[in-house]
């Protein structure tokens, strides 16, 4: 990687939220505060499902591995952003970036698959409930769990290698608060109209799919609950989507205005809230939505918390 002049970039500068300077201590205090919530939600939840075995079901294999997904991908940008507030050089190498970018990428992307593999599971549970167990049998779940991370990685891969075998010139300062692509492609001297191609393609393809494979299960799953008689019949089937479709709901709209609307220098302090938002509170809000509206969760906490207090 060289510049024009002929230096080697080693590493860029993270602008963050610069313009929010005066306020960095509240900021700070606020995204600690937001990460050790996500940090106790995430784990809480994966243990909870682990120790209860009332949970030990296809639904919360997923449901677990969600929240190791949002577990993962947010710790590979919070920290870097914490210390940033605090130090005194926002820097990090261009191996650093790399690997935030990869890291990142692969669990963005697996979430979504992850989402799109849960609805697949409720759509079985509500639409084929005799045959619910051999439907979603146990090679059958680690096969979409595996297929999601798999393409996780890769999307990441494709993408993270055609960014950085770019050349930059033009700065080496991002204006983000960590390693994003539209903001890393900003930067290079080269002809980017690939790069841009290739993101769009890939980030439209994933989303396109999994919001299709989303849509088309839950098309079946309200045909099914309006064919159910009693009104508590369909109460019940209904709260089993509603923590689902919510989180849907608030992932997808955002990730895909940050990744398919028009980059401008105009709109980047707009993307900025935007991934805080996918990046660092949804990551919080998952645990919260889970455990808040659904029955079962709520009674394996109860469980749980009588074998340990009492």
């Amino acid at each position: 990687m060289e510049q024009n002049n002929g230096t080697e970039v080693t590493e860029f500068i993270l602008l963050g939220f610069a313009s929010q300077h005066k306020y960095w201590h509240i900021l700070f205090i606020g995204f600690l505060a937001i990460y050790v919530a996500t940090l106790g939600g995430n784990i809480g939840m994966m243990l909870l499902i682990k120790i209860d075995s009332s949970l030990h079901t296809p639904m919360y294999f997923f449901l677990q591995h969600l929240a190791f997904v949002d577990l993962c991908y947010t710790s590979a940008i919070t920290p870097k952003m914490l210390k940033n507030f605090i130090g005194t050089k926002q820097s990090i190498s261009f191996i650093g970036c790399m690997v935030q970018l990869l890291v990142y990428g692969t669990f963005v992307t697996t979430d979504c698959y992850l989402l799109a593999a849960m609805a697949v599971d409720r759509y079985a549970a509500i639409c084929n409930p005799l045959r619910y167990p051999v439907v979603m049998s146990k090679r059958l779940c680690i096969q979409l769990l595996g297929g999601s991370y798999v393409i996780g990685f890769l999307n990441a891969s494709v993408n993270g290698s055609f960014t950085f075998s770019l050349n930059f010139c033009k700065s080496n300062t991002i204006n983000h608060f960590f390693c994003d692509e539209p903001p890393i492609l900003a930067l290079s001297c080269s002809s980017i109209n690939f790069n841009i191609m290739l993101l769009t393609v890939f980030v439209g393809w994933n989303l396109m799919c999994t919001v299709m494979v989303v849509i088309c299960s839950y098309i079946y799953i309200l045909a099914a609950i309006l064919r159910i008689s009693s009104a508590a019949g369909r109460k019940k089937a209904f709260s089993t989507c509603a923590s689902h479709l919510t989180a849907v709901t608030i992932f997808y709209g955002t990730l895909s205005y940050m990744y398919l609307h028009p980059h401008t220098d105009e709109s980047q302090e707009q993307e900025k809230v935007a991934s805080v938002f996918y990046g660092i509170i949804i990551p919080m809000l998952n645990p919260l939505i889970y455990s808040l509206r659904n029955h079962d969760v709520i009674e394996a906490l109860k469980r749980v918390g009588k074998k340990c207090f009492y």
